[in-house]
């Protein structure tokens, strides 16, 4: 019997990748115009199939919700979920500009060779204005991407509307669409190790060893700010269940650990919903709508992952944003938590979308592809586990979290 050698993650690749393009930069320190070129190919290529992915994904989460699921449970399920979503993105903005991981750290040749835009402060009025396109295809040329997410949940909507139970033939065509779209992505992804290479290579090149610094301090503040965020919706739960917290915790360490090793919403969703009847008390006619519909439709995770980011990055090139501006990317950013990538390296994907979008410089984003995949864990096992909170809380007001799994499971530890 032939042994079949392990393969490794794409994730080890693309990570192997970074430090090869760290010390190749420290070690030539200039940069190389055919290696910058080759960096920015392997960006435009993300960022081609971007407005499609974000359009596409968005359609198809939102249009397949069946008008069933659209009851009392869909209902209180959708506005927790869209709560804690926003809450995650304004608590990743929070820990940013508290902390201010990108802060202190001179950059000085970033205004003659890197391309910065600052985005001007508007008035409230203005912000909210900017949610809403005149045009769809001028905010997809444009590339203004909370317009055409604001499109693409209209038309979710609506298209779940007809559905009328069934699958329409549109909805069909839009998932045959997407999963070409999938498929782009991850032949571009293939070549994120030679990209992330040329990207970390140049700028080590151009900006040095100093470029590095904040990525200690920025995955810190985050694995910081995610505890503290799964600690607050803990307590949440367990003051509104009446379910103590160290039982909470305790029922779902497997899931948790589960999320952690594999990095995936959709790979843990069947120990998730396993736990979840079977430790937690939570009803099948519960636990079979809100966990399924929360690797879709809710990212805690993603939202407060491109929201601390964001901030980083902008501190990294000295960029002040003002209120309107912060409220604009809690609410972009928590808009394109709905559109995450499953492919290796997602967290670059996802950065793509919103990066652009505060006038930040796209390259910015190979700097955090070291750290993905420490970025992955804290974002995936805050998804999961934020979709278990929300089902727990659903559950509870309707009247269908079984109490009787906790009461038995003590009893059975109790009797010698």
């Amino acid at each position: 019997m032939i042994k079949q050698k392990p393969k490794i993650s794409m994730t080890a690749i693309i990570t192997l990748s970074m430090v090869l393009g760290l010390a190749f930069g420290l070690i030539v320190g200039k940069n190389f115009p055919i290696i910058e070129t080759m960096g920015q190919i392997f960006l435009r290529l993300i960022q081609m199939s971007i407005i499609l992915l974000v359009t596409g994904q968005i359609i198809e989460a939102i249009g397949g919700i069946k008008p069933s699921e659209v009851g009392k449970i869909g209902i209180k399920t959708v506005v927790i979920f869209a709560v804690s979503t926003v809450l995650a993105s304004a608590f990743g903005v929070a820990i940013a500009l508290i902390a201010k991981p990108g802060s202190n750290v001179s950059l000085e040749s970033i205004s003659s060779s890197t391309q910065v835009t600052q985005v001007q402060a508007s008035s409230f009025a203005d912000t909210l204005l900017g949610f809403f396109p005149t045009n769809i295809v001028q905010a997809m040329t444009n590339g203004v991407i909370v317009q055409v997410i604001v499109f693409a949940i209209l038309f979710g909507l609506a298209l779940s509307s007809l559905n009328k139970g069934g699958v329409s033939p549109l909805y069909n065509l839009i998932q045959e669409f997407n999963k070409v779209i999938m498929r782009i992505i991850g032949m571009v992804m293939k070549t994120a190790p030679i990209g992330v290479f040329c990207l970390v290579a140049s700028s080590i090149g151009k900006f040095g060893i100093k470029v590095i610094i904040p990525l200690a301090k920025y995955l810190g503040y985050y694995a910081l700010g995610t505890l503290i965020f799964m600690i607050l919706w803990i307590v949440v739960v367990s003051a509104y269940t009446r379910i103590s917290l160290i039982e909470v915790v305790k029922r779902m360490l497997r899931m948790s650990l589960v999320a952690l090793a594999t990095t995936s919403s959709a790979v843990t969703l069947p120990v998730e919903m396993e736990d979840a009847e079977q430790k937690l008390g939570i009803k099948k006619e519960v636990s079979r709508i809100v966990l399924p519909l929360g690797v879709s439709l809710n990212s805690n995770g993603a939202a407060m992952h491109m929201a601390i980011t964001v901030v980083t990055i902008a501190q990294l090139y000295g960029i002040q944003y003002g209120f309107n501006n912060i409220v604009y990317i809690i609410i972009l950013t928590a808009f394109a938590s709905l559109a995450n990538a499953v492919v290796p390296g997602a967290g670059l994907v996802s950065l793509s979308i919103v990066v652009p979008q505060m006038g930040l410089p796209l390259e910015s984003i190979a700097l955090f592809a070291g750290v993905e995949w420490f970025v992955g864990m804290l974002r995936t096992i805050l998804n999961v586990d934020s979709d278990t909170f929300t089902s727990m809380l659903v559950a509870k007001s309707e009247n269908k979290l079984d109490y009787d799994v906790y009461r038995k499971d003590y009893q059975s530890t109790s009797v010698p």
